[in-house]
């Protein structure tokens, strides 16, 4: 009688860890659903299908969250992505803007290929909604950070790249560049007038020289915008332009009485 108690109990408890086994098979499953209907929402919005969706959540792994869960982190992905990036924005510069000298494609580069502009495209594509990130950076906003954005930017670059190939990954850079490398190649050779009216300023020492916006008109989408240039306090001129910079170079430029 006791040992078929005793089997009767070993049974039970067979069958409840089989169970328990079973259900969190059906968990991971559903979380593993889950996670990949979610990604495909980043992946309608840089319109690139994933064969291998670890890839995509790999480069959205921040190295917080990667620490926190003993995983590894978008970092080497990020190193790949970097390269990539400055292999096809350059090789795009080279073919098209075939009157822009060495030097100047050189400055058009470094204009788009930085936090600033690889930011742009997070937000656009709103990567900030999908990184994975540690406990201290969810905290403190770091899906918000300029710094991490564009990171996950160079990451994703080289997941595509790792997943499809080049030419994909040449598609999104391009698709999601090409405007910023527009307005970058239309500014290249202008003159920075800014810079010449600092040095000539600065010839007999330290001085202090202010930009500041002081009127803004027009609607939205064809604003203007009027700086004016200070030293040490006294107004030399002022500027209109289509953006704050612009209109800022414009009042260095009279300044300079060009």
């Amino acid at each position: 009688m006791y040992i078929s108690l005793n089997n009767l109990f070993m049974g039970i408890i067979f069958v409840l860890l089989i169970c328990i086994l079973v259900l969190g098979i059906i968990f991971l499953l559903k979380l593993n659903k889950t996670i990949s209907n979610v990604l495909e929402i980043l992946e309608n919005n840089i319109k690139y299908k994933f064969k291998d969706k670890s890839l995509l959540k790999n480069a959205l792994t921040h190295t917080s969250y990667a620490y926190e869960h003993n995983v590894a982190s978008n970092e080497k992905l990020e190193f790949l992505g970097d390269s990539i990036l400055e292999f096809v924005s350059s090789e795009y510069m080279y073919n098209k803007y075939t009157n822009l000298k060495e030097g100047e494609l050189t400055k058009v580069r470094a204009t788009v290929v930085c936090e600033k502009s690889l930011h742009k495209v997070a937000l656009a594509n709103d990567f900030g909604d999908f990184l994975y990130l540690g406990k201290s950076e969810v905290v403190t906003g770091g899906n918000k950070r300029p710094a991490i954005l564009a990171d996950s930017v160079e990451a994703v670059i080289a997941a595509i790249y790792m997943d499809g190939g080049l030419e994909p990954a040449k598609r999104f850079i391009i698709d999601n560049l090409k405007d910023e490398i527009e307005i970058a190649t239309k500014n290249v050779g202008q003159k920075d007038y800014k810079t010449v009216l600092q040095e000539e300023l600065q010839k007999n020492g330290d001085v202090k020289i202010e930009y500041k916006i002081i009127k803004e008109t027009g609607p939205d989408h064809d604003k203007k915008f009027e700086a004016e240039v200070c030293f040490n306090g006294k107004v030399l001129a002022t500027g209109i332009g289509s953006s704050k910079k612009s209109a800022e170079m414009e009042a260095a430029k009279k300044a300079l009485g060009e």
